[in-house]
């Protein structure tokens, strides 16, 4: 890289504080203008109204976000999104679909839609459910593919098995597609095609009880496990309830197939009543020794401990298992309450951060 590519790129970071001693390379005088459109808010009123006047006029939201995704590679384009929405709170990127619908989807941005939510006029929710829609399926496509990597195998019943035995015999969908062949004079069904199931493991039915903490700190783990509820929710072997919570329990499990509903639906920030939770939790529990109950939280408790612990404590001697999967940080190292994940690991829990891998092959080898 030439020594004026270099210099012209400090005078980009720099901003219009070093116009005066860094000269700028005619053609990025649009970067200069919707980098200083955005972090000039970095600056100080004054500053501000000193070099106000002459400049073009001020770029709008739209204008800005059109101008950025044009002039800037996708990780940059992610980048000032996110701190346009973070850092400044740009309110035309929360009241004006036009804006909404243009922002790039991902995680990221999602998180921020989310935990800014209740700030959105009801006329941006459609815009804001395309995003979500769109993280949601490129996310399921991911998880499940790990996920049936696992030990939590089952009778695939879309999936034709290359090993042909009577044991894999898949009479009913074998029945279900020929039956256009059926001979009504000889009253006979010819068979055009014998199907057979991809046999792994099968498993009497499950329930799975999945408790997410959705308070300001689990923003990324509230996503990732309105995805993991879908996924469970389509295994036969698996009887999936949803419980989110802060202070008060919502139980979503009649949405626990469907991540966009249960996006939309949370509500991220406020206290957190853990044992409160897990004691809605513990009444969803019929046969306690074929119930797994998925505790989701960096487990700051907002209560009492003792009686968080109390309720553990019955869940565990009731039969069942309790599996506390901890939140991740952005390099995926563990958040939580080390004492209170201690406790929880010496009553008998399972205590952990778990990838959807990790998880399926916990859970298929529980169940066997």
């Amino acid at each position: 890289m030439s020594e004026g590519s270099v210099l012209n790129r400090w005078r980009l970071v720099l901003g219009k504080n070093a116009e005066d001693t860094i000269p700028l390379l005619p053609e990025d005088g649009e970067k200069d203008q919707v980098l200083d459109f955005l972090y000039q808010r970095e600056r100080s009123e004054d500053e501000r109204q000193e070099q106000g006047g002459l400049e073009e006029s001020c770029l709008t939201v739209p204008l800005w976000l059109n101008k950025v995704r044009r002039l800037f590679p996708r990780q940059a384009v992610e980048v000032m999104e996110r701190h346009a929405l973070d850092r400044y709170r740009l309110a035309g990127l929360l009241t004006d679909r036009e804006v909404l619908e243009k922002l790039e989807p991902n995680q990221a941005l999602l998180g921020t839609l989310l935990s800014l939510r209740h700030m959105m006029s009801d006329n941006v929710l459609d815009a804001v459910r395309r995003i979500v829609k769109k993280v949601a399926d490129d996310l399921t496509k991911k998880m499940e593919r790990d996920f049936r990597r696992s030990a939590l195998g089952k009778i695939d019943r879309n999936t034709p098995s290359p090993l042909r035995s009577m044991r894999n015999l898949d009479m009913k969908k074998t029945i279900r597609r020929n039956l256009r062949h059926y001979d009504r004079e000889n009253r006979r069904l010819m068979l055009e095609r014998v199907y057979f199931s991809g046999r792994v493991r099968k498993y009497n039915e499950w329930r799975v009880i999945l408790a997410v903490d959705e308070s300001g700190s689990m923003v990324d783990s509230v996503i990732h496990s309105a995805v993991m509820a879908g996924i469970f929710s389509r295994m036969p072997m698996l009887d999936t309830k949803l419980v989110i919570f802060d202070t008060q329990v919502v139980d979503l499990s009649g949405y626990a197939g469907d991540p966009v509903e249960v996006l939309m639906s949370v509500q991220l920030g406020g206290g957190t009543n853990i044992a409160g939770a897990l004691g809605y939790c513990e009444s969803l529990i019929v046969n306690p020794h074929r119930t797994m109950v998925i505790l989701v939280s960096d487990l700051c408790e907002g209560g009492a401990f003792s009686t968080l612990y109390s309720v553990c404590a019955s869940i565990l001697e009731s039969g069942a298992k309790l599996i506390a999967l901890t939140a991740l940080d952005s390099g995926a190292n563990p958040v939580c309450n080390r004492v209170a994940a201690r406790t929880l690991a010496e009553m008998g829990a399972f205590v952990g951060a778990l990838t959807p891998e990790q998880l399926g092959d916990f859970m298929g080898h529980v169940m066997q």
